[in-house]
């Protein structure tokens, strides 16, 4: 089942991701302060490092892959809102590679004011489609099953 559903919201944002360039690749959570950003030399190196993985990643077409990474906004996309509401969005690496986004709005925070060329890092769970990948388990999973994500936008961390 649960892959019947990863399935079907890969395949339902292809279509969405026809327009970019480049291989595309219970609690409600609150954003919080508290985890520190990076440094400048940590952010570049987890970049790099979240870049080669994800890379490899897409070439081995391999998913459910834990990376952690960030990217500028490359393209704001409508909300999917067919059964779990999720913001969408494209990233750019710093290796070129794109990424979509999608951020789980009924069990964490949507990021307010998210626009093109925003930096944003991110934990979560790699999975390989035809378009580049999909970056999903942004937030804590309420059953504690899976490894907590999250993402980081302008200081605030939403999980």
């Amino acid at each position: 089942m649960r892959l019947l559903l990863r399935s079907a919201l890969a395949l339902g944002l292809l279509a969405a991701l026809s327009s970019c360039s480049g291989p595309l690749p219970s609690d409600h959570a609150v954003a919080s302060r508290e985890a520190p950003a990076a440094s400048a030399p940590d952010r570049d190196a987890l970049a790099r490092d979240g870049d080669a993985l994800l890379a490899r990643a897409y070439e081995q077409r391999q998913s459910n892959v834990e990376v952690e990474g960030e990217g500028s906004v490359a393209k704001v996309l409508r909300d999917d809102t067919d059964g779990s509401r999720h913001q969408r969005f494209i990233l750019r690496l710093d290796s070129k590679q794109t990424l979509l986004v999608a951020h789980n709005i009924d069990l964490s925070r949507r990021i307010e004011g998210l626009k093109v060329g925003d930096r944003v890092a991110f934990r979560g769970e790699y999975e390989w489609n035809a378009a580049g990948g999909v970056l999903h388990w942004t937030h804590a999973d309420p059953a504690g099953r899976h490894a907590a994500g999250w993402l980081r936008h302008e200081g605030t961390t939403y999980r």
